[in-house]
């Protein structure tokens, strides 16, 4: 069990990242004066799963593990929630229902074969579990079946590193630090780093087709993953990794994006490369969005090799700059830039140049011809380095939010480049009617987080009062994400860049596959999962 985790928020609970004095004016002044809500506590949430027997109690001694099934109120609660709104709410406010009966631990691909035989013989269902850190469901258990958690965090060993084919084999239950700690070591690096990166695991990532901050470089998850082990309640599928292939299908293709449904990915074969000599992150303004837009599309369509493109616009600079505190030297900055012709409706781009020096060079002189073309205004790496040290420690500005009185949720997307303006609009518009419906208010912005040749990633924040209780807590989160979600449907985004889908996104899901697409994956599930043990509910909703 992982006890230097948050039970009830994000992260480690010996780091804080308080509120500014800046960014309390600022809420307040913007969403009215939070009001704290009366958290429950630990023991609370815990006599409500005790008050739920375990429906493992009875077998779990037959279970085969060292370790065996621990179905104690602690590990179940610990188990079944991950960080999604509704994880949170539920949480902090004690409404817990159902959870999981119980959580092994595995060791190794051998003890997962054993579980799911074990789990197949007892009709018992299993959730596999990474790093706990899903955003839309993947861990909620739902039906009346008994349910196995399989945490495999105790999977975290480099099994094997060919230097001259930069493949490495992971179990893939390993942590972000902890798989770059172990390549680090011999001189490479996955450059895999998505804002959960501290702790989401690698068979995460491949299972949610996760999206890295660096992915610009080192590619997304689909790039990255060359073959592996899945191992499913019909058998064990080992996939070769090869550089290229026409031989038929891409089975890879079949186990990323699968959320467990299929089966454990308990073995990733990733394509890793050589440390960079240098790296820079530069903070760019721009006088407006358009040219911000602009700016970015020219840069990803001229494939110049930059590892990271990210457009803030002009509500989520403005929100940055807001919430930053340092307000003398932010007011410096602001009188700099307007003398420079970029003030009200500025936008904010990061861009990344990692490599061997030289090239690092280059790619700066390029891109800044482009930035200029478009009215951007360089800060150097000022901005930038303080990105890069925030960039996996700013989500727990969650924790004081909530502290405060404010829920924090995101909806994501892609769409081609003709579409990315109508459907920042569109889902910003969605969310802010969504709660004044409710009566209250809701400060949304929007940034670009990856952005390509073809299009754009577009990634909205809503942040808004909680609510007295849980139900009006409850209901305000279901109009937002349903109001968010038909917005992005409307205007031809997908329902999910990087998040997955779980449990949460399973309406849109459906709608976009289309009836053909989902019977197929529904035939490969029915195929390697007749007795359907594994993940319900997840991407299918069928449970």
């Amino acid at each position: 069990m992982v006890l230097n985790r948050r039970w009830n928020g994000w992260g480690n609970p010996a780091i804080q990242e308080p509120l500014k004095p800046a960014a309390q004016r600022f809420l307040a002044q913007t969403l009215g004066a939070g009001t704290p809500p009366r958290d429950a506590s630990l023991d609370q949430v815990l006599a409500r799963v005790a008050a739920q027997p375990s429906k493992l109690t009875a077998l779990a001694h037959t279970a085969p593990l060292r370790t065996p099934i621990d179905t104690s109120p602690e590990a179940r609660l610990r188990a079944s929630f991950g960080q999604s709104a509704f994880d949170w709410l539920r949480l902090r406010f004690g409404e817990i229902d159902r959870v999981t009966d119980g959580a092994a631990w595995p060791e190794n691909t051998a003890d997962v074969r054993a579980l799911l035989d074990w789990a197949a013989q007892h009709g018992v269902r299993v959730l596999p579990c990474g790093g706990a850190t899903s955003v839309v469901g993947h861990l909620m258990p739902v039906g009346d079946q008994p349910v196995l958690t399989l945490h495999l965090g105790r999977m975290m060993r480099l099994l094997s590193l060919d230097p001259q084919a930069q493949l490495a084999t992971f179990e893939a239950g390993v942590a972000g630090p902890d798989l770059e700690a172990q390549l680090r070591a011999q001189g490479f690096t996955l450059g895999h780093f998505p804002q959960s990166f501290d702790y989401s695991t690698l068979g995460g990532w491949v299972v949610t087709r996760s999206s890295g901050q660096q992915s610009a470089r080192y590619g997304r998850i689909e790039q990255l993953f060359a073959g592996g082990t899945l191992v499913t309640p019909r058998g064990d599928w080992s996939i070769t990794p090869y550089p290229a292939s026409a031989a038929g299908p891409d089975l890879r293709e079949w186990v990323m994006g699968s959320e467990g449904r299929l089966g454990v990915l308990t073995e990733a074969t990733v394509r890793v490369s050589r440390l960079p000599e240098a790296e820079h992150f530069i903070g760019v303004f721009f006088p407006s969005w358009e040219a911000g837009r602009n700016a970015v599309r020219e840069l990803a369509q001229a494939r110049l090799g930059l590892s990271m493109l990210r457009l803030s616009n002009p509500i989520e600079t403005m929100t940055s700059l807001k919430m930053a505190g340092h307000e003398n030297a932010i007011g410096w900055l602001e009188r700099l830039l307007a003398w420079r012709g970029v003030a009200d409706g500025k936008c904010l781009m990061f861009a990344g140049f990692t490599g061997e020096r030289r090239q690092v060079q280059a790619m700066r002189r390029l891109a800044a011809r482009v930035w200029r073309r478009h009215g951007g205004v360089s800060t150097g790496t000022l901005l930038g380095k303080k990105w890069a040290a925030m960039r996996f420690h700013s989500v727990y500005l969650r924790n004081s939010l909530w502290d405060a009185g404010y829920a924090v949720d995101t909806m994501e997307s892609s769409c081609d480049w003709p579409r990315v303006d109508a459907l920042m609009h569109a889902m910003e518009a969605a969310g802010r009617q969504a709660l004044a419906r409710e009566g209250e208010q809701t400060h949304c912005y929007t940034h670009l987080s990856h952005v390509y040749a073809q299009g754009s990633s577009v990634y909205t924040t809503f942040v808004y009062k909680i609510g007295a209780d849980y139900p009006s807590a409850l209901r305000r989160w279901q109009a937002l994400k349903s109001a968010v979600g038909d917005a992005i449907a409307a205007h031809g985004g997908t329902i999910t860049h990087q998040h997955g889908v779980g449990k949460d996104h399973v309406p849109w899901f459906l709608r976009e596959k289309g009836p053909m697409g989902v019977s197929a994956i529904a035939a490969l599930q029915q195929h390697l999962d007749p007795q359907g043990l594994m993940a319900p509910g997840n991407l299918l909703g069928d449970a």
